[in-house]
């Protein structure tokens, strides 16, 4: 059987649409080779409160780094690893399977987290974390493994073609800007993750948001998350 690969960049505490093609690959490549951008979700995520979404944000260096990559961003405020266990404690301590999954994650925050210099390796800790709780069998790479070369598509294409993978799986928003005949002509199969149709549960506040980070699910569904994939 042949390789079946994602490239993406690491995102803080991710949502469930980035697991969602997790099941059906065998390698995940954290792409943070690419430019580190602000207000997005390399260093941020949504969890829920009682009155709605509210962000968690990790604090960054980016004064005079307007160019800097994703693995270069470093934290400027070792505090937020205990500021951000403190605000998910307060609003998940009373959700159903809080006291269970809690345990897989406080000592993270509290201990392991709290010193971490590159937000790299935090969004790396915390995702490997995800993927064992889901039960997830897929490797984890880092693209610095790779020899990095070409446009923008070639580089995927290289990464694909370094691992033998015959097949790519991204998100929708790839379409804006892949070159589809590359992969074609190398012979992968570019297969685009459907991140929509998700089922609805019950959150702790009167509305309901999909876009929140998948502690949500934990906290709330338990062992049952990944039944409400799509």
């Amino acid at each position: 059987m042949s390789n079946r690969i994602i490239i993406t960049q690491s995102n803080y505490i991710p949502w469930k649409g980035y697991f969602t093609s997790m099941r059906k690959a065998t390698h995940f490549v954290i792409y943070d080779d690419a430019q580190y951008t602000k207000r997005d979700w390399r260093n941020r995520n949504k969890i829920i409160t009682q009155s709605g979404p509210s962000w968690l944000s990790i604090p960054i260096d980016v004064k005079g780094k307007f160019h800097q990559k994703i693995n270069e961003a470093k934290i400027n405020n070792h505090s937020w690893s205990v500021d951000h266990w403190n605000k998910i404690e307060h609003n998940y301590r009373k959700s159903p399977f809080y006291q269970e999954y809690s345990k897989h994650f406080k000592d993270l925050y509290l201990k392991e987290l709290k010193n971490v210099v590159y937000l790299t390796d935090v969004n790396n800790i915390i995702l490997k974390k995800c993927i064992a709780l889901l039960g997830i069998d897929i490797q984890v790479l880092d693209s610095r493994e790779f020899d990095i070369r070409g446009g923008k598509t070639e580089k995927l294409i290289n990464i694909c073609n370094d691992l033998r993978a015959k097949e790519y799986f991204t998100g929708p928003a790839a379409k804006g800007y892949i070159e589809e005949d590359l992969f074609m002509k190398n012979n992968i199969k570019l297969c685009y993750s459907d991140l929509e149709k998700f089922p609805v549960y019950q959150q702790g506040w009167d509305g309901f948001d999909h876009k929140v980070s998948i502690l949500d699910m934990f906290f709330n569904l338990g062992d049952d998350t990944i039944k409400y994939f799509n």
